[in-house]
């Protein structure tokens, strides 16, 4: 890590020099008066950034536990559970719909609790060893069940972090820090192939095993040990005493997101039971974003299958799983600097629909030809979608500010209408309509297309927003107050 905090230009002003702290029995009891503020930020930032990192270890696990199955496909683990039709497309589907009952709960539970970090840690441990046992399955019931609630418990896990991010950084610190966190689907896409490879290719057979159970077996053995050390690395909430913070550091870090706060009426009204679930239910911006975000996955649907596109390219088993990594560097190092330009700018449409259409241009190229190199350059393209992807959920917590608990409800929400789509779109790609996949390439673009149409709309009206308030602030003669990024 290095010696600044990954946000170049966080702003480090005197404002934190003389703002006195909230009591908290809790909590630390020095003054903002005598805290260096610009220095202890950075510092603080630093001390972040490092648990960030750690989030995004857990999340590219996170991803390699519920897209093995892709590779596992690859060395007879359809025949050996017997599996016809669309059955497969059906095991991967069910493991959202444990998603679709989990995350909006999870969210509201995390938002009351005190030690997220053990919350998240115990969730990272069952599905480890759900994982686990799908080494043991004898037959396609046993491991659709463990799917299931393999995706039960994971579902926990990335709402959760993105909801934990937002109640540490400001809004012009979460585009990358978000980005950083989903730069591990990127990562786990391309090193995930490459782990899977090594123990496809050196396994078949130890102790009497085949190679896909090894896979599920080892994968989750890593997983666990991680979870364990993760009960004392995650994070708390900034109004949690954290050990690893000094007390200028925890007194810091809550002014920081009182000040975030839009509405300041919420902070001192205590927030009635289900408050922020009836705020974000009735806001009709959040059904908006969750279908837009719905459409966004659907479009994004080849990544559960990218090693078979890879294969079609008519190369074995382990040089596809190889070929799947570079593509998806490019999308972690593109997420990256896209999501740090979109901070800076303080933009977040146009770095949306930027990278949706180059992923559309990907999907006609595939359409288009089954030459080779043209088909591997397209896979290029499409792994651009997920950097969109990054962009907007981050867009969503900069819109859902106003309270603690609503911003919990609605990146939950809108969460699982999105993860909804990976129910179904699994069915886009049956083996029926390989090797070209022309219609299954068609909904993508279709899909994306939607999604830039909608968010545009989403954009106007918090656009005709931001003028209404600044007129009001005229005519009233008030300060300037919170905009929303667009």
């Amino acid at each position: 890590m290095s010696e600044a905090p990954l946000l170049g230009s966080v702003d480090c002003s005197s404002r934190y020099d003389a703002i006195p702290s909230r009591g908290n029995d809790n909590g630390p009891t020095l003054l903002l008066a005598d805290i260096d503020g610009p220095i202890v930020e950075k510092r603080l930032l630093r001390k972040l950034d490092l648990r960030v990192a750690f989030l995004v270890l857990v999340y590219i696990l996170n991803i390699m536990d519920r897209s093995n199955v892709a590779a596992a496909r690859l060395r007879g683990f359809e025949e050996d559970l017997g599996m016809t039709g669309n059955q497969f497309n059906t095991l991967i589907g069910i493991l959202y719909a444990g998603y679709l009952l989990t995350q909006t709960p999870s969210n509201m539970v995390l938002h009351r609790m005190k030690r997220p970090s053990l919350y998240l840690s115990g969730c990272m441990i069952t599905w480890a060893a759900i994982t686990m046992c799908m080494s043991a399955v004898q037959t396609y019931n046993a491991a659709r069940i463990l799917r299931f609630f393999m995706g039960f418990v994971e579902a926990t896990f990335f709402p959760g972090a993105v909801f934990l991010l937002s109640r540490w950084y400001k809004r012009n610190e979460l585009g990358l820090r978000t980005s950083l966190l989903f730069c591990g689907s990127s990562v786990s896409n391309a090193f995930g192939a490459l782990i899977a490879s090594g123990i496809l290719g050196s396994l078949d057979g130890a102790l009497g095993f085949t190679a896909w159970r090894w896979l599920f077996f080892v994968e989750g053995a890593l997983t666990l040990v991680v979870a364990v050390s993760a009960i004392w690395i995650l994070p708390d909430f900034p109004s949690t005493p954290n050990v690893w913070l000094l007390p200028d550091e925890q007194i810091l870090a809550k002014r920081r997101m009182e000040e975030e706060v839009a509405t300041f009426e919420h902070e001192d009204k205590p927030e009635e039971n289900f408050s922020g679930l009836i705020e974000a239910l009735i806001d009709w911006r959040v059904w908006w974003l969750g279908v837009a975000l719905h459409l966004m996955v659907y479009s994004m649907s080849y990544t559960i299958f990218f090693p078979t596109l890879s294969a079609t390219m008519g190369y074995d088993t382990t040089t596809s799983l190889l070929l799947c990594a570079p593509p998806w560097i490019l999308g972690a190092a593109t997420s990256f600097v896209v999501a740090r330009h979109s901070d800076a700018t303080g933009d977040r449409f146009w770095h949306i629909a930027g990278p949706l259409l180059v992923g559309a241009a990907g999907f006609i190229l595939a359409i288009s030809t089954m030459n080779t190199a043209i088909r591997y350059l397209s896979l290029f393209l499409m792994s651009q979608n997920t950097v969109a992807y990054v962009v907007c959920l981050t867009w969503v917590m900069n819109t859902f500010s106003q309270s603690q608990s609503k911003r919990a409800t609605a990146i939950a929400l809108i969460s699982t209408m999105a993860t909804s789509g990976l129910m179904t779109s699994p069915y886009f790609w049956p083996s029926s309509w390989g090797p070209s996949y022309v219609n299954s390439y068609l909904i993508c673009t279709l899909t994306s297309v939607v999604s830039i149409g909608m968010l545009w709309v989403f954009r106007v009206h918090l656009s005709r927003c931001n003028e209404a308030a600044e007129v009001e602030e005229i005519v009233l003669g008030l300060p300037k107050g919170f905009r929303y990024l667009l």
